[in-house]
């Protein structure tokens, strides 16, 4: 079963994604990024890719689309807050993105 982050993994797992872009949402026990592509079709392949990383995590995004625009807001719904499922799914958007 899925845990929310302890206060002293917060720091150790979340500060370092907070390096490549990624903020805490104000109000949110979430993080939020915003990725930028070269176009839609960029976008929406690399959405394609995290979906099927999502599928395989059990775990899926609060996101949108605006053309070569993708917002996206990680939180685990069953903890009400951060957990590590969060954590390894912005890392692998982040690779995804490179």
């Amino acid at each position: 079963m899925t845990e929310k982050l302890k206060d002293d993994e917060r720091g150790t797992l979340v500060g370092p994604l907070l390096a490549t872009g990624w903020e805490m949402v104000e109000g949110r026990d979430a993080i939020r990024k915003t990725f930028e592509f070269k176009n839609f079709v960029e976008a929406f392949g690399w959405m394609t890719q995290v979906a099927i990383w999502a599928e395989k995590l059990n775990h899926h995004p609060e996101w949108d689309n605006v053309y070569r625009t993708v917002n996206v807001v990680l939180t685990t719904h069953d903890v009400d807050g951060l957990s590590a499922l969060d954590v390894k799914l912005a890392g692998k958007m982040n690779s995804l993105a490179e």
